[in-house]
């Protein structure tokens, strides 16, 4: 007997997972398990190993192609555990994730994808899970890509169907259908929320230039005269480094641009919703050429510092932009870049599909009336009200829209048609401005604009 312990002694081997890996199993558990932020956590990370290029790499399309997927892989992994899934260990549940990930949409041997996956779970959640997670991941690798998925053509509800093939929950396939009124659009807008979007460049006036950041090797932006492409890491640059240019969505620039294109001769500009301050320092920028006053309001008083740091000199409140009114003070030209679901950005926060639910839509439209409610109180007549939101949902666009005006009867809405790039088409709906990633090749933004009338004023929206 004591020789059998000793042989099973001698034939056991430590677990060797790989450090890109083992990395990638840990920020997935931070996302999925405690509530940390993909786009947050992973450059910290990177920053910290000591991986080179390649594993870095690998190490972003494996996290965030996970976070994507894993609806997706969970539909796969359901059918070959012999437990309910939802009731499986999180910690299995995660690995098996990178390994189907691996299997269905990387570039790895099978054979590798498994294998290396098992020495992860060896590692973090130990043996006895770890042949569990083995076991899976082989039953995985025993039919096609092909095989696994042609069973979809025979499910004839649209919501099912794209829910699984593009790893979406139903609730937001359903919302996108609502707007986009055909299931040919709807699938090309899930699909798109599936591509890694490269970084997007935006230069500040008076502090860098749209040249500048194409000299550095950025690709101007189609919409904006601000903005440029970039195919690298933007922390290499010097500009992004000494705070003279940023990194902002055109989708997000393109809110600033038509905003302060608006509120042209408005002399007091307030952004009611500032942090972390991507559109305050472009908007603060503008301000300044057209000689008109900036502040700011952020209800966080770190991400107010984080203001404050691109934004000097401005005038920046720690408070709650519902009680903005406790401050005294009046603007002329305001915009509320409001709380909302964030369904505009999920190529870029893949976690947020999975985080966010029909009840944090109720309780974030309730904070957007509020918000507006706000803003209006502190809003001069003939004063410009912008309100936009990362989100195509209609309880956060045009619904906010119609029962703002019910509200407040004084407001009416001003079309933003005059004030959009000449060459910005099919970007209008009900008045406001509506981008889609699927055509606009930006984050899902909406911008709708409002005038408050003064006495005798006619309508400007019918």
């Amino acid at each position: 007997m004591k020789n059998l312990v000793e042989a099973r002694r001698n034939t056991f081997k430590s677990p060797k997972p790989d450090a890109s890996r083992l990395l990638a199993f840990d920020l997935l558990t931070e996302v999925n398990r405690n509530g940390g932020f993909s786009n947050l956590l992973l450059p910290q990370a990177l920053g910290a190993s000591s991986l080179d290029e390649r594993d870095r790499s690998f190490v972003t399309e494996l996290l965030y192609g996970t976070l994507r997927m894993q609806g997706k892989h969970d539909w796969v992994l359901s059918q070959v555990s012999d437990r309910p899934w939802n009731e499986v260990d999180a910690g299995i549940v995660d690995i098996a994730r990178l390994g189907v990930h691996q299997i269905h949409e990387m570039r790895v041997p099978d054979h590798a994808a498994v294998g290396a996956t098992v020495e992860v779970a060896r590692k973090r959640i130990g043996e006895s899970k770890a042949s569990f997670v083995n076991a899976l991941l082989r039953s995985v690798t025993r039919k096609s890509y092909e095989e696994w998925f042609s069973p979809l053509t025979s499910i004839s509800d649209p919501v099912e169907r794209f829910s699984i093939q593009y790893s979406h929950p139903q609730w937001i396939v359903s919302a996108y259908f609502d707007l986009l009124k055909d299931w040919e659009s709807v699938e090309s807008a899930l699909a798109i929320n599936n591509v890694a979007a490269k970084p997007t460049l935006v230069s500040w006036p008076g502090r860098s230039t749209q040249s500048e950041l194409v000299n550095v090797g950025g690709v101007a932006t189609q919409y904006s005269p601000y903005g440029a492409q970039f195919d690298g890491a933007p922390g290499s640059l010097e500009l992004i480094r000494f705070r003279n240019a940023g990194v902002q969505d055109e989708g997000s620039q393109l809110v600033s641009i038509v905003f302060a294109a608006a509120a042209l001769n408005k002399k007091r500009w307030l952004d009611l919703c500032a942090g972390p301050g991507g559109k305050a320092v472009l908007l603060s920028s503008i301000s300044k050429l057209d000689g008109a006053s900036f502040s700011a309001n952020e209800i966080s008083q770190p991400r107010a510092d984080l203001v404050k740091q691109v934004v000097p000199g401005a005038r920046v409140f720690v408070g709650d932009g519902r009680t903005i009114s406790e401050h005294g003070e009046t603007f002329d030209a305001i915009l509320i870049d409001a709380p909302c679901t964030g369904l505009g950005a999920l190529r870029r926060r893949p976690e947020v599909r999975w985080r966010r639910t029909p009840q944090d839509l109720r309780e974030l439209t309730q904070l957007q009336r509020e918000l507006l409610d706000g803003a209006y109180e502190v809003l001069e007549a003939d004063g410009l009200l912008g309100y936009a939101t990362c989100s195509p949902h209609l309880a956060e666009t045009q619904v906010q829209v119609m029962d703002l005006l019910k509200r407040h009867k004084d407001l009416e809405q001003v079309p933003v048609d005059t004030y959009l790039p000449s060459n910005l088409r099919d970007a209008t709906r009900s008045h406001s401005m509506t981008l889609w990633t699927h055509i606009h090749g930006t984050d899902a933004m909406f911008l709708a604009l409002f005038r408050k009338k003064s006495i005798g004023a006619s309508k400007v929206v019918s």
